[in-house]
């Protein structure tokens, strides 16, 4: 059982992917986050792109695209995570709040700007077609 067990959105846009800056950390994550107890993956997922990045995720288009495991960045030595990515159309401006402190887009290029789970979405990203 992984450590820490999240939900991720991966989006894809001309080539490159959207990642964000969460406050104090030095690499760049996906949008997402850990579920509140009683939370299923679209209801977590939502919820937490709306309150990093102000945009509303459409239910339609919500579909999984794989889960990656890999080690934990910025937590204790050894820490795990298994984290469920998933693609889904928006409605709304994407806008960094309170929580992030920037978003950008990322090519593969610049995967070391990236977290390591975050590096495992990319590749899998690139693997189902979404970068390329």
């Amino acid at each position: 059982m992984p450590d820490l067990d999240v939900v991720a959105w991966v989006h894809a846009a001309h080539g490159r992917m959207l990642a964000v800056r969460a406050r104090g950390r030095d690499l760049l994550y996906l949008p997402g986050g850990k579920r509140e107890p009683g939370e299923d993956d679209w209801t977590a997922l939502s919820r937490e792109v709306r309150e990093e990045l102000s945009v509303t995720l459409d239910r339609p288009t919500f579909r999984e695209l794989g889960v990656v495991h890999t080690t934990a960045h910025d937590q204790p030595a050894d820490t795990k995570v298994r984290m469920a990515c998933f693609t889904a159309a928006y409605r709304g401006e994407i806008t960094a709040t309170a929580e992030v402190d920037e978003y950008l887009y990322v090519s593969p290029s610049e995967r070391d700007l990236l977290a390591p789970a975050a590096q495992a979405a990319l590749d899998l990203a690139i693997e189902r077609g979404l970068l390329g």
